[in-house]
């Protein structure tokens, strides 16, 4: 989904969180499903059958919502194996070392976004080119996610399965309570086109903050939601690293060092327990929302705030997160593994596992079906989710990706904007302390 999370340690977290408000909260009864260990669907043994690896860092949700079985039926000759590599972030380095030795690789193998340049750039040749794959159909998916791991020579080495299309996932009743409006769409106005309106808006917020509860929950929460809306990040389209002075990571760390100076967050670590203990006490009004954080929010907020969260827009349209199915070329049943991650990644298999896992589509046919399109939640108000989402997809811009975008943007978070949250440090300070750890991490 995406979960990517900015993190492979954040990923499986999310996850957990995403698969309770799958089914339960999009139909309106709750089933908590499969506990997504590693295990095989199909049922019966593999004898006479061909068997179909899938290998997949953190729950992805195709067992649980049913998928592998619906494909089983549908070839009764192939039998899926998926193998789940928990915790996430063992899964990446564990991959590059199949693909240096040409073995131990599953059939398919799932490939988080912030590895996806890496992996297109330096890997390439080990893949198959899924561009040419009968089915696929490059219209289908959202522009910006078929560039992701579409290399230079025009391949492409995997079909995009969810993202994360930012939103803002607020309080209502506390926006009530400061004076603030609560209705989404006004919501949405108040801070439509610039990051730095919301946090205006959490300025006249904190004037009559009820309960003391902050703005937002987290710097680095804020930080990666506006850094995910500009087009060269930390690398530039020659491949050039631009961390150091690229305006849109300068432009990120103001915001979120100046919403940390201003008392405007609640200075937490996004997915640690203090985090999910703040949203259970209702301890922030605001949390910068890609489509996964839903799942997030409703788990560990409970049925205490249950249509007391809502949905608007984001100020700017990002996307946070997203994974990709590829082939490895020494993929033992290559040629069925690319049906299959062709048939998995079909609009239609998206928009079910929407409706089943709330992960995201990336394949942007699927935006106009009823799973999508009508999608609503209780839990947040009845917000019209699929409608939101898919305009914030649609308008999210084309990212250059550079082969460590995942270490980079956490060592951001993690290392200089917890300095500056946690320890006191000046805003100075912690990206001083951001810079030399993303220095040393490309140097390795």
């Amino acid at each position: 989904m995406r979960r990517n999370t900015g993190s492979h340690r954040s990923r499986a977290v999310v996850l957990a969180a995403v698969a309770a408000l799958g089914a339960g909260v999009l139909s309106g009864c709750a089933d908590d499903g499969d506990d997504g260990s590693a295990g095989s669907s199909g049922g019966g043994d593999s004898k006479g059958k061909t068997v179909v690896t899938v290998g997949t860092y953190g729950v992805m949700g195709f067992k649980q919502a049913g998928l592998y079985d619906e494909y089983t039926k549908l070839h009764p000759d192939i039998k899926i194996e998926e193998n789940v590599i928990d915790p996430a972030s063992n899964y990446y380095p564990q991959l590059l070392t199949h693909l240096g030795s040409g073995s131990g690789l599953a059939d398919i193998q799932a490939v988080e976004v912030g590895n996806i340049n890496e992996v297109t750039t330096t890997q390439g040749d080990k893949f198959v080119d899924l561009s040419k794959a009968d089915g696929v159909k490059k219209e289908n998916f959202l522009d910006w996610k078929w560039a992701q791991a579409t290399a230079k020579d025009g391949k492409t080495i995997g079909l995009g399965t969810d993202v994360g299309p930012m939103a803002i996932c607020y309080r209502k009743d506390l926006f009530q309570q400061a004076g603030l409006p609560a209705d989404r769409d006004a919501v949405s106005e108040l801070w439509a086109g610039d990051w730095q309106k919301y946090l205006d808006a959490g300025k006249d917020y904190a004037k009559k903050a009820p309960g003391g509860a902050a703005f937002l929950d987290s710097a680095g929460g804020l930080f990666n939601a506006a850094v995910s809306g500009g087009s060269e990040v930390y690398y530039d389209k020659s491949g050039k690293p631009i961390y150091k002075d690229g305006p849109a990571v300068k432009k990120a760390w103001k915001l979120a060092t100046d919403a940390s100076a201003s008392k405007l967050s609640a200075g937490l670590q996004e997915f640690t327990k203090p985090w999910q203990q703040a949203l259970a006490n209702g301890k922030f009004a605001t949390v910068s929302c890609p489509a996964w954080m839903l799942g997030q929010i409703k788990e560990y907020a409970g049925d205490k705030y249950k249509g007391k969260w809502d949905v608007a827009a984001a100020p700017q349209p990002a996307n946070w997160g997203g994974s990709f199915l590829s082939v490895p070329q020494a993929a033992k049943n290559k040629d069925e593994a690319v049906k299959l991650a062709t048939w998995l990644t079909a609009p239609e298999q998206q928009a079910k596992l929407f409706e089943k896992q709330a992960s995201f589509p990336s394949a942007q046919a699927a935006y106009s079906l009823p799973q999508v399109a009508d999608a609503k939640l209780p839990y947040f108000n009845n917000a019209p989710i699929g409608k939101i989402f898919s305009q914030a997809a649609k308008d999210s811009p084309t990212q250059v990706l550079g082969p460590k975008d995942a270490i980079i943007k956490q060592n951001f978070t993690d290392v200089g904007l917890l300095q500056v949250e946690q320890q006191g440090k000046s805003a100075d300070e912690g990206w001083k302390a951001a810079i030399k750890t993303n220095d040393n991490a490309l140097d390795q």
